[in-house]
């Protein structure tokens, strides 16, 4: 699974971005339970932003819940995208965004991670 993540860069404070994600499986069968998007800013660890699992199931972090909108589209042949939609954001957004997917590798999972996507949030 290739994840191929778009959408990165500069607002101020208060404004709006969209990510999105976009999980390529190139003609093979995945079977992707969850998609999220984590970020991470330097000398902390990557903390979760928000999940979506295959059932439309969302899980937001703390900071960003009423604020940001994890939203997926699923197609089993060809890919499953996700978009963040982030708004009323802050300078504490400012992060590296790293699109994640678990995919259904029976008896075990595996994960895959994009190459990272730069938000800054001025104030």
């Amino acid at each position: 699974v290739q994840l191929v993540e778009s959408g990165g860069g500069s607002v101020q404070a208060g404004g709006s971005l969209r990510l999105s994600c976009a999980a390529a499986k190139n003609g093979l069968i995945f079977d992707i339970k969850v998609m999220a998007w984590y970020r991470q800013v330097p000398r902390k660890p990557r903390e979760l932003v928000a999940s979506i699992d295959d059932d439309g199931n969302t899980i937001y972090g703390e900071a960003v819940k009423a604020r940001f909108t994890i939203s997926r589209v699923a197609n089993k042949a060809t890919r499953d995208t996700i978009y963040l939609q982030m708004d009323s954001m802050k300078s504490e957004d400012t992060a590296v965004y790293y699109c994640h997917a678990q995919v259904r590798h029976p008896p075990t999972s595996l994960d895959y991670w994009g190459q990272g996507n730069q938000v800054t949030v001025s104030s």
